[in-house]
């Protein structure tokens, strides 16, 4: 498959909108506890703001809506976020009413390690009252179901000079959460037999974009706001129980950061933020 047998998807748009409620942000943040950072608005609100919507009918074997509804039908069943940047042009505040703005921007095909991958990346804007607050790209990989038996081989990570870090240990309630606020319907978080018995993971596995938001929200704990630039990629599926370190370090222009197993050592999720 190519990239021009979805030409009628890319360019696809699409409008929703949304307000930042009281309610919707005490919420987020009783949910992220002490991974907040200062901001009013904590980093990981943008992925709150009006989730797509599909009756029980149109949804996937997943939890997501069905393949070719929000997003194109790809000849792969599993879908993953792998990853994204996210600009800040100006903070959100309490109460604004924002739009979202969505555009399906490439599908392209890769062969990996473990055989064939479909990425489909998507663009968002963020608009209040005409205002761009925030622009994101996100990355999105669809893979074959799991061979009986795969296993990959994973390092410890290199050792850091970590400039500031939060211990947290992801459960099965915070999965819930999250998912809940995110209207993420995906099993992968919640049905621990569909994750481990048809995906293949060790166990429910932990959102990418709640790793990011907890990067996110330490770069904002060491700089006193939100980065204004923030790019993540996902390395290898976090499971819940599985005590963890989200980490930073200096680097040229910002910070490097990263979500790092204490059990091996194995870096789930890096990102790089700028002032």
């Amino acid at each position: 498959m190519t990239n021009t047998d979805y030409a009628d998807w890319i360019g696809r748009r699409s409008d929703h909108s949304d307000s930042i409620t009281s309610q919707k942000l005490a919420q987020l943040r009783v949910t992220l506890g002490q991974a907040c950072g200062p901001s009013r608005v904590p980093g990981g609100m943008q992925w709150c703001i009006a989730p797509d919507l599909a009756g029980a009918e149109d949804l996937g074997r997943d939890g997501h809506p069905r393949p070719g509804l929000v997003l194109p039908k790809l000849p792969l069943p599993r879908r993953m976020w792998a990853g994204g940047e996210l600009h800040v042009h100006s903070a959100f505040e309490e109460g604004d009413a924002v739009t979202r703005v969505t555009t399906i921007r490439d599908v392209t095909f890769k062969q990996g390690r473990s055989g064939p991958l479909g990425f489909v990346t998507v663009d968002h804007c963020y608009e209040v009252a005409g205002e761009l607050r925030l622009s994101e790209r996100q990355d999105i990989v669809y893979r074959e179901d799991p061979k009986p038996g795969a296993r990959s081989s994973l390092q410890p990570a290199e050792e850091w000079s970590v400039v500031a870090s939060w211990q947290i240990v992801p459960d099965a309630t915070l999965l819930f959460r999250f998912s809940a606020l995110t209207f993420n319907g995906h099993r992968i978080h919640y049905d621990h037999p569909y994750a481990t018995g048809v995906e293949g993971y060790d166990g429910l596995v932990v959102h990418g974009p709640l790793q990011a938001t907890w990067m996110q929200n330490l770069a904002a704990e060491c700089f006193g706001h939100l980065p204004s630039r923030f790019a993540y990629r996902g390395l290898t599926p976090l499971v819940a129980g599985i005590p963890i370190r989200v980490e930073a370090r200096e680097a040229p222009g910002g910070l490097g950061l990263r979500v790092r197993r204490e059990t091996d050592g194995v870096v789930t999720m890096q990102a790089e933020a700028g002032r």
